[in-house]
């Protein structure tokens, strides 16, 4: 039976273009611009994502812009003249302030289409973290779930999504201003892998840091162990995403394999986008999975 409503998202749930195009499940591009040039965050086809780090690593600075009201109301408008209703999930208000505009392109289409329903959520999560609130979200509206049933279900469990991850190279956060310029300089002497996770408001916060790659992925795991559903005993979908450090992701995926053996699915590993990953620069990897409600 086709359903009465879709969900659409943005290319933030960094979310391979397969991915999306087999559910049918539309988004919205961010965009970002570099060595003087604007690209759509369209989920590397514009510029591969291989290329889109390369550069960084030679020096480049790209530079983020959310999507504004109109590319929402362009996204929506043919939806809603099919005659279905729209769940719209946006990147975390926490790092983005994408939620607004869209709120704002939901005003404008109700009032075009004042018989059909937009809801706009807040997810609070963030790339694949979003990514995984999305393929859940799919899997409900798939299985029969209602409209209202599917919003209700998504604001109960959207803090339940745990993303830890950790970045290998400062040097990024410092030309980014994120770090200073020392604490770069002696973070990375001294190997130093800052381990981070996103709170209950959806925004990045610093938890430890680790000395070296080895532990930090270990770390990533015991993580996990702690707040997934079920500890080690978790059977539910985890993700794992990189920014070009390929090896460090395989690694990381044996190492939760071996750590929880009751996994129904071999976890995805995807890359960081092009708009998530101007912000974390090479050398990143994540860990999402449902666990405890976030604090």
């Amino acid at each position: 039976m086709e359903n009465s409503y879709m969900i659409t998202c943005s290319s933030t749930v960094d979310m391979p273009a397969a991915y999306l195009s087999q559910r049918q499940i539309p988004y919205a591009c961010f965009h970002f611009r570099m060595d003087g040039r604007d690209y759509d965050d369209d989920l590397g086809k514009s510029i591969s994502i291989e290329d889109f780090y390369q550069k960084i690593r030679e020096g480049a600075m790209p530079t983020t812009s959310q999507v504004n009201p109109e590319q929402y109301e362009a996204m929506f408008e043919p939806i809603l003249k099919e005659g279905k209703d729209i769940i719209h999930l946006t990147l975390s208000s926490g790092i983005s302030g994408t939620y607004n505009s869209a709120v704002i392109a939901r005003e404008e289409m109700q009032e075009r289409f004042p018989d059909r329903r937009i809801t706009v959520i807040d997810t609070l999560d963030a790339s694949i973290g979003y990514g995984l609130l999305l393929d859940s979200a799919w899997e409900h509206m798939q299985a029969g779930m209602s409209y209202d049933d599917l919003v209700d279900w998504i604001e109960k469990n959207k803090l339940k999504i745990h993303h830890w991850f950790f970045t290998s190279d400062l040097s990024h956060l410092r030309r980014g201003g994120r770090i200073s310029a020392s604490a770069a300089f002696f973070g990375n002497m001294l190997n130093i892998c800052p381990m981070m996770d996103l709170n209950a408001e959806g925004k990045l916060v610093p938890r430890d840091k680790c000395r070296g790659k080895k532990k930090a992925l270990k770390e990533l795991v015991n993580r996990m162990k702690l707040h997934a559903e079920d500890g080690t005993g978790y059977s539910g979908k985890c993700f794992i995403a990189h920014s070009s450090c390929p090896e460090d992701a395989a690694q990381l995926l044996a190492m939760v394999e071996e750590a929880f053996p009751h996994l129904k699915e071999r976890p995805l590993i995807t890359n960081f986008g092009t708009v998530i990953g101007s912000h974390t620069g090479p050398g990143t990897v994540a860990l999402v999975f449902w666990g405890d409600k976030r604090m």
